[in-house]
């Protein structure tokens, strides 16, 4: 098993022994794991193709 892994943000590598990982892996500091969660809560990142349908509750 690999001893490193790439920040997922800066593509730096990071510890990924389980003993050594520090409370940010995969990703290699506070501030990669705040872009990340910035890009997650702006909609950058999405998964493509159509809106799924909300099914109308009963009794509407």
């Amino acid at each position: 098993m690999a001893e490193t892994v790439r920040c997922p943000t800066c593509r730096k590598p990071v510890d990924a022994v389980r003993e050594r990982r520090t409370k940010d892996f995969p990703f290699c500091s506070e501030r990669c794991r705040l872009v990340d969660l910035y890009k997650w809560l702006s909609g950058a990142y999405v998964v493509p193709g159509e809106p799924a349908a909300v099914p109308e509750e009963p009794g509407e």
